[in-house]
C-alpha cells in the first residue's frame, strides 16, 4: 500500500508554513497529499454557530481552500482533505498510522515561545508510530535548494538509529541532497566500564576513534543502499543536543530518533528530541526506534 504525506493543519500560520511544505516533499517523493484538520464542536451564543452542521462546514470550507492553494502550486500532485471530528491528539495520531509521514506547524522558544511542541505537537511524537516533521512559520523552500545538508544525529548500536538514518538518506536522495551523520560522545564515569568495553576501546585506540568506527560501521548499510548520497562524518566530543544544534545552521532538515519515556505524568520526547524541536530553526523530523 502507498502511503500520503498527510499534513496536519489549524489555520496557523505554522500549520500553513507545515502544508506547504508536506506538498514539496509529496512532489519530490510522488507521493500524494493528505490534509488533515481535527475538529471538535464548540459552545457559541449565536444561533448560526451553535450548529454543529455549521462549524463543521466552516472547518470543510477552511480546509478546501488551503487544499486549493496548494493545487494552484502543484497542479501535479494529488491532494484529498479530511475533517476529522475529535481530539487533536487522537486524530493526528491515527492519520500518522496511515502516513508516510505526518507534517505538522511549530512554534519553539526564540522569538515565540513553543506552543505545539509543547502539547499538541508533542504527544503526537510521542504516539505516533510513523516519521513527524515539525515546521516553523516562515519555512521557505530556498533552503532545499542552496545545497543545505540533511542533518541527523546517530548514537548507540547502528539498530538504534536505523529509522533515523534510512530517513535522512531517503529525503537526501530524494533531494539530491548530502547528509551530515553527527554522533556525540562525552567522558562516562570509570565505573560504567566493564572489561569488555575496555578492551573494545583499547583495540580501537581510544575513545574518539572507537567513536568514529562505531558511526562508520552505523553508516555504512545506508552507504551502499544510497551510494550517490554524499554522506560527512561528523564526531565530535559534547552533548548530543548541543552538537547538533551547532550544526543547525547548515542543515535544511534535522532528523533525530525518538524512545518514548514513560513517567507518572504520562509520556514524554528524549531530552535530544526536545531540545533540537525548540531551538533549531530549520525543520526536525522525529522518527521512532523500531
Amino acid at each position: 500500500m502507498t502511503r500520503p504525506i498527510t499534513a496536519g493543519i489549524d489555520g496557523t500560520e505554522e500549520s500553513l508554513a507545515a502544508l506547504a511544505w508536506a506538498a514539496r516533499e509529496a512532489v519530490r517523493r510522488r507521493l500524494a497529499l493528505r490534509v488533515v484538520h481535527a475538529w471538535r464542536f464548540q459552545s457559541y451564543e449565536a444561533v448560526e454557530a451553535a450548529d454543529p452542521d455549521v462549524q463543521v462546514g466552516w472547518a470543510r470550507e477552511a480546509v478546501g481552500e488551503a487544499a486549493r492553494t496548494v493545487t494552484e502550486r502543484h497542479p501535479e500532485l494529488e491532494v484529498s482533505t479530511d475533517v476529522v471530528e475529535g481530539g487533536s491528539v487522537d486524530a493526528l495520531v491515527a492519520a500518522a498510522a496511515e502516513a508516510e509521514l505526518l507534517v505538522l506547524g511549530s512554534r519553539g522558544h526564540g522569538r515565540v515561545v513553543g506552543f505545539l511542541v509543547g502539547s499538541v505537537g508533542q504527544q503526537v511524537i510521542v504516539e505516533s508510530t510513523r516519521p513527524v516533521v515539525l515546521v516553523r512559520a516562515g519555512d521557505e523552500p530556498a533552503a532545499e535548494a542552496d545545497g543545505r545538508e540533511i542533518v541527523v544525529g546517530q548514537q548507540g548500536d547502528p539498530e538504534d538509529s536505523a529509522g533515523a538514518l534510512r530517513f535522512a538518506f531517503e529525503t537526501a536522495a530524494a533531494r539530491g541532497a548530502g547528509v551530515r551523520a553527527v554522533r556525540a560522545w562525552t567522558l562516562p564515569p570509570l565505573f560504567a566500564y566493564s572489561p569488555a568495553s575496555l578492551k573494545l576501546l583499547d583495540e580501537a585506540g581510544g575513545l574518539e576513534p572507537y567513536e568514529k568506527k562505531a558511526l562508520a560501521a552505523a553508516l555504512q548499510p545506508w552507504r551502499d543502499r544510497f551510494p550517490d548520497v554524499p554522506v560527512v562524518e561528523h564526531v565530535e566530543m559534547g552533548s548530543a543536543g548541543q552538537v547538533l544544534l551547532s550544526v543547525a545552521g547548515q542543515a535544511q532538515l534535522m532528523v533525530v530518533g525518538r524512545r518514548a519515556h514513560r513517567t507518572a505524568v504520562g509520556a514524554r520526547i528524549g531530552s535530544v528530541a526536545h531540545g533540537v524541536l525548540h531551538h533549531a530553526g530549520c525543520p526536525v523530523a522525529v522518527v521512532p526506534h523500531a
